[in-house]
């Protein structure tokens, strides 16, 4: 049973109120009734609130994930180079046409090897968990997925013994 309550509005609420219940083909008193328990429901805001935070808490979860993931990225890269430019002597002038080609034909397998690794959708940072689990495996690869030796692989035993 509803009980019944006289209130008054200004001119232009009360067209405000007129327009949205014939547009959405209610009473007025259901749109004020709606209205008044809305602002009286705490759990509406709170709710809000709560959802935002969880959503604030996910991404910042996955900004710290993104930022170590390039941390480990970065140092990764920083040591190859750095041991790559300490154990890779300069070449004569007369073979350097001969290393820029063998570095195409090298780069080309890289990227396919890549590729590979890619569509299989595990990465490097996703192994290194297995790694250091299990250090009595130190091939370089977890799980017992070896990269193929073939002369398109620039991680095969093969490929690496060429330079």
């Amino acid at each position: 049973m509803k009980t019944r309550l006289n209130v008054y509005f200004s001119p232009d609420l009360l067209r405000r109120i007129e327009e949205l219940a014939d547009r959405r083909r209610l009473s007025r008193s259901s749109i004020v009734e709606a209205a008044v328990a809305s602002f009286l429901s705490p759990d509406g805001s709170d709710q809000r609130e709560a959802a935002f935070t969880r959503r604030l808490d996910r991404l910042s979860r996955q900004i710290e994930r993104l930022e170590r993931d390039v941390g480990i990225s970065v140092e990764a890269l920083a040591l190859f180079v750095r041991f790559w430019l300490t154990v890779t002597p300069p070449l004569p002038n007369d073979a350097q046409s001969a290393a820029q080609a063998k570095g195409r034909e090298r780069y080309q397998g890289f990227v396919e090897a890549l590729g590979r690794r890619l569509a299989k959708g595990k990465g490097l940072l996703q192994e290194i968990p297995n790694d250091i689990l299990t250090p009595s495996c130190n091939t370089g690869a977890a799980s017992g997925d070896e990269p193929m030796a073939d002369d398109h692989d620039p991680t095969s035993p093969e490929a690496l013994g060429q330079r």
